[in-house]
């Protein structure tokens, strides 16, 4: 495999930054462009409901591949925003998809095997505010598997506890969420401490580029 070589022969300007800011997005820059020689397919993709652990077992999965992650703008600079800013045929294409929760991946794998991994890629994970309940979700009246000592921080997210014999007690039925509603900061609290996942990390493959090829992934 050979890979393309580069197009670009001219510096090109970042903002207006602090020279330790300026020093961070130059770093992501030159990741691209070292990962541009190394690697045959580079891939957009974004995660919902991201989260540090899953980010860390994807790089341990994909210990031979290499996730570019960092603010959308910078990593847009290193695949250019335009074809006169492109090291690549086509690789701007790429930077239109660099929003919200985007990175890149970096891969010489077989295009079936990433995109199937990623398709069928999904964990279940504590949500938070602003999530969808997926399910009504009621703390039943009786006693609480807590401390005494969580009655004060329990009472201010709302629930309706009481301390009987040291035993911390619900007062009542108490419905958290209901099902397709969007979670408050109390609500998504309340149900990570009761241990009850409601969000999923799913992954999502927008496009790939290789050897000055680009292709939607949808």
């Amino acid at each position: 495999f050979e890979m393309p070589t580069s197009k670009r022969t001219k510096q090109i300007s970042l903002t207006k930054v602090t020279k330790q800011g300026r020093k961070r997005k130059e770093a992501v820059v030159e990741t691209i462009l070292e990962c541009l020689d190394n690697y045959s397919h580079v891939y957009v993709y974004s995660m919902d409901n991201m989260r540090t652990g899953i980010v860390k077992e994807l790089r341990q999965q994909f210990a031979q591949d290499r996730f570019v992650m960092g603010k959308q703008t910078v990593m847009a600079i290193g695949v250019g925003r335009n074809p006169e800013e492109e090291p690549r045929d086509n690789l701007h294409k790429l930077s239109t998809h660099l929003t919200g929760s985007a990175g890149l991946l970096f891969s010489n794998r077989p295009q079936k095997e990433v995109t199937s991994f990623f398709k069928s890629f999904s964990e279940d994970e504590f949500a938070t505010s602003g999530n969808l309940a997926n399910a009504d979700y009621v703390v039943p009246l009786g006693p609480l598997a807590f401390q005494h000592t969580m009655a004060d921080p329990l009472r201010k997210l709302g629930m309706p506890v009481m301390l009987k014999n040291g035993t911390l007690m619900c007062e009542q039925n108490f419905q958290v969420c209901k099902k397709g509603k969007p979670l408050t900061p109390e609500q998504a609290q309340i149900l990570k401490l009761m241990d009850v996942k409601m969000g999923t990390v799913k992954l999502d493959l927008k496009c790939v580029w290789t050897a000055g090829s680009y292709s939607l992934l949808k």
